[in-house]
């Protein structure tokens, strides 16, 4: 676990240092504030397309050569497109650069197979959250370090994040263990590898059911959430590349004290599918007071409140891998990050015209949050979904126990 921890933070510093940076960077080759929302979901769209195609077949890879030569496809492949954006001069080539970055980066999914591959079921969720912890300290040092970076020099964050994923594959190469031995490898098959395929697969997992729902529209909420927070707040609040990443850190800090420390706790007291569905009203809420919110210190307060709502990405995937098999753990985690990777695809085509139908609208006007009370309604829809599969889940395990 210290191994891939390490691993997956650095990785997250990379990702975090250009997010309160990179829709600037759109921006500057752009006209007007719909302009920019506009390219900025042609920007976001590119990455998610190219990382749904080919997350399954990095997935189906690692379980057949492990994960360790997967993980460092994908360092070298953010180190890259870094790089390459950070030197990108048009548009055309910002979109160019985001595809070969989606498609060479499948960290998230191989990192949690590699977690699956060495625990033991029931001790899956706390080290899922152990991951998200780390991802989460990410985001509290990559935002902070681009808002930073981003205020001296649009540039200067693509080029420090660069450098960090190429740190990141020098460690990869030189520390990181393997861990999936010989005896757990499977033969890789282009038909298992492609993404509808995959996705069919996850479906039919037994046990699994509306969860692939769950997973479907919580990920477009969050997608829409991550696609839509600088704009967001830049049009209703007027903030810069500073406030976002002091915003995003602020995400990450309340990701790493829950996920880090209190999820092991809140698991004594309540199973992963209670959690998951207290989880799921959390993050209801909180998506319609970010949207209704008028000052920039109460997207502050929602983000301290909402700590139940970063329990359902660990809760639901815990459920998930344990209803596979140990061989196919690499394709099962490539399947929900192909799942994820589909709603990264969607979430900009749906964000990004919302934004700019409201971008128009004076600051701190109510409506400029329609991107954020859509995203409640999908966890709301989320969270019926999850009530469903639960109670089936339990009737069908008290069915033997009551034949009559």
């Amino acid at each position: 676990m210290p191994f891939i921890m390490l691993t997956v933070l650095i990785d997250m510093i990379a990702i975090g240092l250009i997010i309160p940076v990179l829709p600037a960077l759109v921006g500057s080759f752009s006209n007007s504030q719909a302009d920019q929302a506009y390219w900025y979901g042609v920007v976001a769209f590119s990455f998610g397309i190219a990382n749904f195609v080919a997350s399954p077949v990095l997935g189906a890879l690692s379980d057949h050569y492990g994960r360790r030569p997967a993980l460092l496809l994908g360092f070298m492949g953010l180190g890259v497109s870094f790089f390459g954006t950070a030197l990108a001069t048009a548009l055309w080539v910002l979109v160019a650069v985001r595809v070969v970055a989606g498609a060479m980066q499948a960290n998230a999914a191989i990192a949690n197979a590699y977690v699956a591959d060495i625990t033991a079921p029931e001790q899956r969720a706390k080290r899922f959250g152990l991951l998200g912890a780390m991802m989460g300290l990410g985001f509290i040092i990559g935002p902070v370090m681009g808002g930073l970076l981003g205020a001296i020099n649009l540039q200067l964050p693509f080029f420090a994040a660069g450098t960090l994923a190429m740190a990141n594959l020098l460690y990869g190469y030189f520390v990181l263990p393997e861990s999936l031995g010989a005896a757990q490898r499977k033969p890789f098959a282009w038909r298992a590898a492609n993404p509808v395929t995959s996705l069919r697969a996850l479906a039919q997992l037994k046990g699994v059911g509306p969860l692939v729902g769950v997973v479907a529209f919580s990920g477009l909420a969050q997608f829409v959430l991550y696609t839509s927070w600088v704009l967001y707040t830049t049009f209703k609040f007027g903030w810069g590349p500073m406030e976002n990443g002091w915003s995003l850190a602020a995400v990450g800090i309340v990701s790493v004290t829950v996920q880090g420390f209190l999820l092991g706790r809140l698991l004594k007291f309540f199973s992963a599918q209670r959690l998951a569905v207290i989880g799921l009203i959390s993050s209801a809420i909180s998506y319609g007071l970010w949207g209704a919110a008028t000052q920039g210190w109460m997207m502050f307060a929602v983000i301290a409140c909402n700590v139940f709502g970063v329990t359902v990405t660990a809760s639901v995937q815990s459920l998930i891998s344990s209803a596979a098999d140990s061989r196919s753990q690499g394709q099962t985690m490539g399947a929900v990050s192909s799942l994820n990777s589909l709603m990264a695809v969607v979430a900009p085509m749906l964000a990004a015209p919302l934004l700019a139908l409201v971008s128009h609208y004076p600051q701190g006007d109510w409506r400029i949050g329609a991107p954020f009370y859509f995203c409640s309604v999908l966890q709301l829809a989320s969270l019926c979904l999850a009530v469903v599969h639960f109670r089936r889940h339990r009737r069908r395990a008290l069915a033997p126990l009551n034949p009559l």
